[in-house]
């Protein structure tokens, strides 16, 4: 079976490189479609032994994914940006995957990076080459749509979901969208599309969501209710729609409907990992409503879940800390600084918590490497905790960090 790497790009110079280095032991083939590009992009592509072909840009993803699809050669295909990564343990699942006679679509477990408080999604990126099967919406492109059609006509295929987080995805950390306006050309098509398909759920959602994040709540929250109208609408979509109104509940103070919406959310029959998001944001609601056992649930499951969710201990550590269970509080910020090392907040509240266990010195050493983080990321925050420490006659030991870029 012949797999093919099949991608959209445009001045992707950056971030390519570690792209296609992930991928060039698994595939057999790379397709690049080039949308415009001013820079290297191109020729690093060529480097890589890609077939290279270009395309004018016209504010559709789906049509330039279409149109790169022309190019493929294989069996199989694989559709990834050039901000994703293959991870090194999906390699052979995805090949036992495609000797599957049956299969026609797996879905793709992604991480999230800079995502922290979604860490992890669920994309249809890897699929049979099939001529009925083409990418629609002008924005977040998918399959689905062709395949739902396809499988009246088809009904013998299945579908499979990777065991193993497949893709690393770095578009969504603050520097890579500043670069990129990628939140303005989202907007923009997503608005386009939607006027002529006002009751899309998916687009509902991805919109939704982008007004809310960006301050709109109220046309947000309008357009997450309506997508939860569709009585069709499957559980990975249905979480999404439920997980973003409870953030939306939860920033208007509207404890009790946040409450529900996470709640809607964590009940949908997905794979656990996804529901990291809603658990970590439930729990801390409950927190921060004093609901402090209750909280630890959430927060307790999200960790089960993934060990390695820094989220999940740091605001643990806050429900240990509110509780007065010092000792638990003390191991929950370690192990957030474990999996996060330049986590502020952690060291910070470490220090609290130090300093009502009697331990001035080892409080001072952390508020110290909290100042020492914050001097890097946030000035007026650094200074702000420097001045209260004097204020209490206290002074902070120097340190110097180093921040990973």
């Amino acid at each position: 079976m012949k797999l093919s790497l099949c991608m959209i790009v445009k001045d992707e110079e950056q971030a390519l490189p570690a792209c296609l280095d992930s991928v060039k032991d698994v595939v057999d083939e790379i397709v690049v479609l080039d949308t415009g590009s001013s820079d290297r992009t191109m020729a690093i592509a060529q480097e890589y032994g890609a077939t290279v072909a270009q395309f004018p840009w016209g504010n559709d993803f789906a049509a330039a994914r279409n149109q790169a699809l022309k190019y493929v050669t294989g069996d199989w295909v694989l559709v990834l940006d050039a901000d994703e990564q293959l991870t090194e343990e999906a390699g052979p699942h995805i090949r036992t995957a495609m000797a599957d006679d049956s299969l026609l679509v797996v879905s793709l477990i992604r991480q999230e990076i800079g995502a922290v408080q979604s860490p992890y999604s669920l994309t249809s990126r890897l699929f049979r080459r099939h001529e009925a099967i083409r990418f629609d919406r002008p924005y977040h492109a998918l399959i689905d749509d062709s395949v739902i059609a396809l499988l009246k006509a088809e009904p013998q295929w299945n579908f499979a979901t990777l065991q193993v987080v497949a893709l690393i995805h770095s578009g969504y950390e603050v520097k890579a969208i500043a670069q990129k306006n990628k939140q303005a050309r989202a907007q923009a098509a997503m608005e386009a599309y939607i006027a002529d398909h006002p009751d899309d759920p998916y687009v509902c959602n991805k919109l939704g969501a982008l007004y809310v994040n960006s301050g709109k709540t109220k046309e947000g929250m309008a357009l997450l209710k309506r997508g939860l109208k569709d009585i069709n609408i499957e559980p990975p979509l249905a979480y999404e729609l439920h997980y973003h109104l409870g953030n939306a509940y939860a920033r208007k103070r509207n404890m009790d409907k946040a409450v529900i919406h996470y709640q809607g959310a964590i009940a949908q029959n997905i794979f656990p990992i996804l529901k990291l998001g809603a658990l970590i944001n439930f729990g801390a609601l409950l927190h921060e409503a004093g609901e402090y056992e209750m909280a630890q649930r959430p927060l307790s499951a999200a960790i089960e879940i993934d060990p390695t969710c820094m989220l999940a201990y740091y605001n643990l550590g806050l429900v240990f800390k509110a509780l007065g269970h010092y000792q638990n509080a003390i191991a929950a910020y370690e192990k957030a600084i474990e999996l996060q090392p330049d986590y502020a907040q952690a060291y910070q509240n470490l220090g609290v918590v130090w300093f009502k266990c009697g331990n001035v010195d080892e409080a001072l050493n952390y508020f110290g490497k909290a100042i020492a983080i914050l001097e890097q990321t946030n000035l007026l925050e650094a200074d702000q905790l420097r001045r209260q420490l004097k204020d209490m006659g206290f002074e902070a030991p120097q340190f110097k960090v180093q921040l990973e870029v």
